[in-house]
């Protein structure tokens, strides 16, 4: 696949000050005037002032300018207008109204991470106190692994990733969401029905369960509020999960341990249907993480200036 990664991702925030905040705890390194980089994929989070919390950009990285000028073909057969030269090509799903930044980049390198041991019956490979208990280091998210949207036209919005940039699909929910890649992850983009056009989350990956555990209890400290669901493991993707709200509304989740397509002809899209499209163990989502509790709000600012 030439397509390779998210390379970043921008919101929009009424509150740009408390959302840098938050975003400063959460593990991401601020870098100035909202912007935040991760500690494998570079400047990866962009935060700007709208009058409602949105999607405004997403990039996807590109091996070289003949990806850039294949993804302008395949737009045009769409009808999709696109704006590109030969490193940048930028195009807007006509649903959301978020603009794709298409770009030649290098791909992530990551240094793995030494597994950890883990006892189970008959096997003790793990002599001592576990690692994952004794660790201090803050949680600093690796890199951005996936966003989500809600759109008022899955299937039009399906076809603006698939059909004109080049993503594949994993795994459906039902008739009411699909999860895309555009790299060797499970999946980069999950697109859902929904009333409004909205973005649902952004996803850090980071090293493991452990992590995904410490970081969100640190957030969690002293801000009951932010919590959202987990933990949990997801059954599409397999990932390890915790989600927290922002002060926009937007959730941000820590994951690891995501499923991984190295080669298409490996895997089999299947079709998901009730909870186990959403989550294989773990508590049940609460209704706000189905149905954010702003949805309305959103549908009547939607239309607001930009």
């Amino acid at each position: 696949m030439s397509l390779h990664r998210l390379t970043s991702v921008t919101i929009g925030v009424p509150d740009l000050e408390a959302t840098i905040a938050y975003y400063t705890e959460f593990g991401l390194d601020h870098r100035g005037q909202g912007v935040f980089a991760t500690q494998d994929g570079g400047e990866q989070l962009r935060l700007v002032r709208t009058p409602v919390r949105r999607l405004v950009e997403l990039g996807v990285g590109v091996d070289d300018t003949d990806d850039i000028a294949r993804i302008a073909v395949q737009l045009e057969r769409l009808g999709v207008p696109r704006d590109f030269d030969s490193n940048v090509l930028r195009a807007t799903e006509p649903v959301t109204g978020a603009v794709v930044r298409v770009e030649v980049a290098p791909r992530i390198a990551q240094a793995p991470v030494p597994a950890t041991p883990y006892n189970g019956p008959g096997r003790t490979e793990r002599r001592g106190r576990a690692p994952g208990v004794v660790r201090t280091t803050r949680v600093q998210p690796k890199k951005l692994g996936h966003t989500v949207l809600g759109t008022t036209n899955l299937q039009a919005t399906m076809g603006f990733f698939t059909e004109g940039i080049g993503f594949k699909v994993s795994d459906y929910i039902g008739d009411k969401g699909a999860f895309m890649r555009c790299s060797v992850d499970h999946h980069n983009v999950l697109a859902m029905a929904a009333p409004v056009n909205f973005l649902h989350h952004t996803s850090w990956q980071v090293d493991d369960v452990d992590d995904v555990g410490r970081g969100a209890c640190a957030m969690l400290e002293g801000h009951p509020e932010r919590h959202v669901w987990g933990l949990g493991r997801h059954h599409a993707g397999s990932n390890f999960f915790w989600y927290l709200k922002d002060p926009a509304g937007n959730f941000s989740e820590y994951y690891s341990d995501m499923d991984c397509i190295p080669e298409d002809d490996i895997w089999k899209p299947e079709v998901w249907e009730g909870a186990k499209g959403l989550f294989n163990w773990g508590p049940p989502p609460p209704p706000s993480f189905l149905q954010p509790e702003d949805l309305a709000e959103l549908m009547t600012g939607q239309h607001a200036p930009r």
